[in-house]
């Protein structure tokens, strides 16, 4: 059984939710500038080594970032949504949230697929 799914920049896939892909994608590069800065501050000793057996004979390895800094990243990217963006909110204010920018992208656009709104432009930071 497949589901259809809307979306505008990816095509059709089965089971493939391609509108929330899209809206992730308006957005992407404000994490991907995010996650190089915040790489660019990892050494060595900030990841260890996992091993596994692959067959009888074959064993393979990866790095992970250690689970003290695997926190420390994910606290500091949810305090990088709380950044504040130069784009006025929609009923108050010249600034917003990342995070608040997002949600309120999405219902503009629903506005917009309602008939609500004539168009429908996103709303880009130039940076967070």
């Amino acid at each position: 059984m497949s589901c259809p799914y809307l979306g505008f920049l990816r095509s059709l896939q089965e089971g493939k939710p391609s509108l929330v892909c899209d809206f992730e994608e308006l957005y992407t590069y404000l994490i991907d500038d995010f996650v190089i800065q915040y790489c660019q501050r990892l050494r060595k000793r900030d990841f260890t080594v996992k091993s596994w057996s692959l067959s009888r004979k074959k064993f393979g390895k990866r790095e992970y970032l250690n689970d003290a800094d695997t926190k420390g990243l994910m606290r500091a990217l949810n305090q990088y949504f709380e950044n504040m963006v130069e784009i006025p909110r929609i009923r108050v204010g010249k600034r917003q949230t990342i995070e608040t920018l997002i949600n309120e992208e999405a219902q503009l656009f629903a506005k917009h697929l309602r008939n609500e709104r004539q168009e429908w432009v996103p709303r880009i930071p130039t940076k967070a």
